[in-house]
């Protein structure tokens, strides 16, 4: 990067954190620090949840998923929207109505406090690692691209976002986020605009949509069905974007702290229900206008040569090696491979607006043969490119983005979204710290600390305790972060983490608050022997025993937890019954 480039970088990063210091002025104590007094309006709100779940993952590997995989992905989100409809009408108002600080504290309420740990436990446990993946993910790219240590770019990219978060609490994650989208926002439009200008003269954006259609990258709705029938290994498509998206958001939304966090900073239930409503609203839209700047990368390296591989950072000493000859081979077929391309999509272009439906038809079958022509040749280059260097991440789904950043942005504006990267980041992060650090310190040290002190005296020792929490839970992620390494495309990385414990901690849930017949025991056992069976079914699945897509095991995770409740329910009535006859 340029020394201007810094300059943005660095100002933009000390703005948001001077801001959300200057913001962040509360109450010094629990409700204050993680709730931020229950004062936030609704726009804060969606702002805040937005800001928590759209993290670095989403902004680089999204638009490297819909490069290499089409826009199918934007199904994934399908569910969404009904599952904030099914919020708003009860867990909202509950959560609400009994002043929570967890959503696990109504798992003591409604069943006992092994039910309640133990479902507390398992998110401390999804959202710890995923969040030393949300601060690994960006860290790995930047180090790559510009040659940092990775090592330091994970203590810097986890650092700096403590200092607010430790420091200021809810209402320094939620003002900070509210700056960080707005800059993002702008970000994204900037670079999506540049992707069309770029573009030679006489093709636009319709122009760039027909060649991104032609070569199958607006494949927006698919429905997972073959000649073979249902595809159940199929990640993303129709079906299981509704039911499985649906599992997914009802439990993250629903059930993780780090989202009910940020709706119960709210005022009223109202401005909670609003804000995650709007949130239903805008998510989709959202997601597909960052999917469609994948997709129109993609006809922009049509058009232009691109890189055999995109992570930059590779070193030259692959060159050294003995298969240094071979790869430099490769990328000179990749590059005339690449120019007879351009020659096809130049001319298929031509075609399509003299509407010469022949000729458009010939030249879409021979750009849709070079394509795939040219993503073997890719996978040629990786496998050799492993074989000189095993340490290397032959994936290069999540550099795709940013090194069209780097190689095609005019200065300074490098500089703002390599900040993106650092902000999208920290408000994921942020979040999830203090999430952490309110589940361990209402649901473990408040839950079994029986000392008692003066009411005032007490406050401020959990006050203080709480920033304590959230320093060594930073601490932890960012340890979390430099073992993490070989994650494919982060975006699939973190939601597959999710779905391993969000589907039974969502069963716990749903059988809390619609079958009040469920005992705790068997709601416990049945949350217990639910874990195991989604974390074998992973296993097999990672073993090609069985076909089993990860969206699925949140359905499988829900309904496995409702049945043996139910199971495990009815033993015990039919032996009370038995004991009652004798």
């Amino acid at each position: 990067m340029t020394q201007f480039d810094w300059i943005v970088l660095v100002l933009t990063l000390a703005g948001i954190i001077i801001y959300g210091l200057y913001k962040s002025r509360t109450t010094k104590n629990l409700e204050g620090y993680f709730l931020s007094n229950r004062s936030m309006p609704w726009y804060l709100i969606l702002l805040s949840i937005m800001g928590t779940q759209a993290s670095a993952v989403t902004f680089l590997s999204a638009p490297g998923q819909a490069f290499t995989d089409g826009m199918r992905f934007v199904q994934y989100y399908f569910g969404l929207p009904i599952a904030m409809v099914l919020l708003c009408i009860t867990f909202v108002p509950i959560f609400n109505k009994l002043k929570v600080f967890t959503a696990y504290e109504f798992l003591e309420t409604r069943f006992d406090v092994k039910t309640r740990t133990f479902t507390s436990a398992l998110f401390l446990l999804s959202r710890g690692l995923s969040t030393g993946i949300s601060i690994y993910a960006p860290s790995i790219i930047l180090s790559a691209l510009f040659g940092w240590d990775i090592y330091w770019t994970n203590i810097v990219m986890g650092g700096l976002l403590i200092i607010y978060t430790v420091t200021g609490g809810a209402k320094a994650v939620a003002y900070t986020q509210q700056l960080q989208l707005i800059i993002i926002f702008a970000g994204m439009f900037i670079a999506g605009y540049f992707i069309v200008h770029k573009l030679p003269d006489g093709i636009g954006f319709v122009d760039a949509l027909k060649v991104s259609g032609a070569s199958g990258k607006l494949n927006v709705i698919t429905t997972g069905f073959t000649e073979n029938g249902f595809e159940w290994k199929d990640r993303y498509n129709l079906i299981s974007g509704i039911i499985g998206g649906f599992f997914l958001a009802l439990s993250y939304f629903g059930t993780d702290q780090s989202q009910v966090g940020r709706y119960l900073t709210a005022k009223d239930t109202t401005e909670s229900r609003l804000g995650l409503l709007m949130n239903g609203l805008i998510k989709v839209p959202m997601q597909f206008l960052i999917l469609l700047i994948g997709a129109l990368l993609f006809t922009f390296y049509q058009f232009k040569s691109g890189p055999v591989f995109f992570n930059s950072g590779v070193s030259e000493k692959v060159y050294q090696t003995a298969y240094g000859d071979t790869l430099r081979k490769i990328e000179r077929d990749f590059d005339l491979a690449s120019q007879h391309q351009q020659k096809l999509v130049t001319a298929y272009a031509a075609a399509e607006k003299s509407n010469n439906e022949t000729q458009t038809g010939l030249y879409r079958d021979s750009l849709a043969y070079f394509n795939n022509h040219l993503n073997i040749i890719r996978t040629d280059y990786k496998t050799y490119l492993s074989k000189a260097d095993s340490t290397i991440d032959t994936n290069d789904t999540n550099y795709i983005f940013l090194r069209f950043v780097i190689d095609n942005l005019p200065k300074g504006l490098v500089g703002l979204l390599v900040a993106i990267i650092f902000l999208a980041a920290w408000g994921s992060i942020a979040a999830a710290l203090n999430a952490l650090a309110s589940c361990t310190m209402i649901d473990f040290y408040c839950r079994f600390n029986s000392h008692r002190k003066d009411i005032i005296e007490n406050e401020r020792r959990q006050y203080h305790l709480s920033r304590w929490f959230t320093l060594g839970w930073g601490v932890f992620c960012i340890v979390v972060a430099q073992f993490s390494n070989r994650m494919g495309s982060l975006i699939e990385a973190v939601n597959v983490l999710g779905s391993l414990f969000y589907g039974v901690i969502l069963g716990i849930f749903l059988v809390a608050f619609y079958m009040k017949r469920i005992g705790a025991n068997a709601v416990f056992w049945a949350a217990v022997l639910g874990e195991i069976l989604i974390i074998a079914l992973f296993i097999l699945d990672k073993k090609g025993i069985i076909g089993f897509g990860f969206l699925w095991l949140n359905v499988v995770g829900a309904l496995a937890v409702i049945i043996l409740s139910l199971l495990f329910q009815g033993r015990k009535s039919a032996q009370v019954s038995l004991v009652n006859t004798r």
